[in-house]
């Protein structure tokens, strides 16, 4: 088994980045989802609420973020350094607030622009958790980014293949895996075999993860990451074939044991 790609989203529910490497700290990896848009309410906004965020293109870059999006100008945002931090929540039930930086009104505007409604940019300082601890069968422990609820989320090309063929015989059109928004994707291991993995160790070159457990997804993974545009698929196959007490599941959450660079190409061990 191999790794064959690597991926991050700075902004939560932003277009994706691809790698070929990666720094991975205990609350992720490097970029991966320190910012978030958030409502008057200083709750998260995600593609699950607006399919427009796939138009927004984010790169990290020294000392701040530049936004890209078709039709508005390029915005550089400086990482906020000081000013009062406000209370934000990744979602409006389940998670408790967490201090973050306001980007500021430039930042702001662009957004509100591009997504048709007023929302605030801001960018967490400092990674910390926001699901109660007990809530996981495998906790993340204090560090965590704005990621739904684990730092990295592994998938399986061979699961999608699997995934694809059901599609196929359904008389579907196939879906990519950036339907899936994974972190990395690993080549080389049967149909769902990461079901196997949970509760277990990963090495991946010479970084270690434990195996926190199956992904439950959502309405994002019917939204085409390239246009916006919406269908019933692969949610509806998932739900005759992956559906696991209400959760429809595909991907692995994974949480890093420890802190250090990660290349694609680089081998996948499962520890017994």
């Amino acid at each position: 088994m191999r790794l064959t790609s690597i991926h991050t989203y700075p902004v939560k529910g932003c277009h994706r980045l691809d790698h070929d490497g990666a720094f991975v700290h205990q609350w992720g990896l490097a970029g991966d989802r320190r910012w978030m848009v958030v409502d008057a309410d200083g709750v998260g906004v995600t593609q699950r609420d607006t399919a427009r965020l796939v138009n927004l293109r984010a790169a990290v870059r020294p000392g701040g973020l530049s936004l890209r999006a078709d039709g508005q100008p390029d915005l550089d945002v400086p990482e906020p350094t000081a000013g009062e931090a406000v209370s934000v929540r990744t979602f409006r039930s389940r998670t408790f607030p967490v201090p973050a930086l306001p980007a500021g009104q430039a930042a702001d505007g662009w957004l509100g622009a591009l997504l048709g409604r007023p929302v605030r940019l801001v960018w967490l300082a400092q990674p910390t958790r926001h699901l109660a601890a007990g809530t996981r069968e495998h906790d993340t422990g204090d560090q965590v980014s704005f990621a739904d609820a684990y730092p990295v989320l592994l998938t399986n090309a061979a699961s999608l293949e699997a995934l694809n063929d059901w599609l196929a015989e359904a008389g579907e059109e196939p879906v990519p895996m950036t339907r899936f928004r994974p972190n990395l994707v690993v080549d080389g291991a049967p149909a769902w075999a990461e079901d196997d993995w949970v509760g277990r160790r990963l090495r991946i070159g010479e970084r270690m993860f434990q195996a926190a457990g199956p992904c439950d997804r959502c309405v994002v993974t019917t939204t085409d990451q390239e246009t916006g545009v919406r269908t019933k698929e692969p949610l509806r196959t998932l739900g005759r074939h992956r559906n696991v007490r209400q959760k429809l599941l595909f991907g692995l959450n994974l949480v890093p044991l420890d802190s250090g660079p990660l290349a694609v190409d680089a081998p996948i061990v499962i520890a017994p």
